[in-house]
């Protein structure tokens, strides 16, 4: 069973530039560069025919232009018990109409409802244990101040996952185009 999450794929220039805010909190594991993306539907551990059946409605996805996506900080997922350091997207409403979208076919797919608001993000890091409240909030407190970073987005890549707690490698297993 494939492990499958549609996303935006961050292009090179801006990974570089995030990769400048990794580093010096105790605790964190690090995302890989080149395994950076803004996640659009997470479907999980899929059967293969339901990969398939997937695969063919995103061909349906409508046509639409290319959209800005714009990170504009840092942040953290978990509060009292931080679990991932993140740079944040600004929610435009493409990228919200993007991500019903991909709900909507996940859903016709015949996978259960996401229960989770979207909140568009680049995870920068998974934090273990030791990466406590005080010592993140310590690292965003030290960190560069975040220049906003800007790309453009003209398709959509489904990623397959190994196995594990998350972070990568991932794989870049199709690409649908916007138009």
């Amino acid at each position: 069973m494939p492990r499958l999450f549609t996303a935006l794929a961050v292009p090179p220039d801006v990974a570089t530039a995030l990769a400048a805010y990794q580093g010096g909190l105790p605790g964190a594991r690090w995302i890989e560069p080149g395994d950076f993306h803004v996640t659009l539907r997470f479907l999980g551990d899929v059967e293969r025919t339901m990969a398939e059946d997937f695969l063919d409605l995103l061909g349906e996805m409508r046509s639409r232009a290319p959209l800005t996506v714009t990170l504009d900080g840092l942040g953290v997922f978990g509060g009292g018990k931080p679990r991932a350091i993140l740079a944040t997207v600004h929610p435009s409403p493409e990228i919200v109409d993007l991500q019903d979208e991909q709900e909507r076919l996940a859903r016709r797919a015949g996978l259960a409802p996401e229960t989770r608001r979207f909140t568009p993000h680049v995870t920068l890091a998974r934090l273990r244990r030791e990466a406590n409240q005080e010592a993140v909030a310590m690292y965003l407190s030290q960190a560069p101040i975040f220049a906003p970073l800007t790309f453009t987005a003209d398709r959509v890549t489904v990623y397959s996952a190994r196995e594990s707690t998350g972070g990568g490698p991932y794989l870049a297993e199709a690409e649908v185009p916007f138009a």
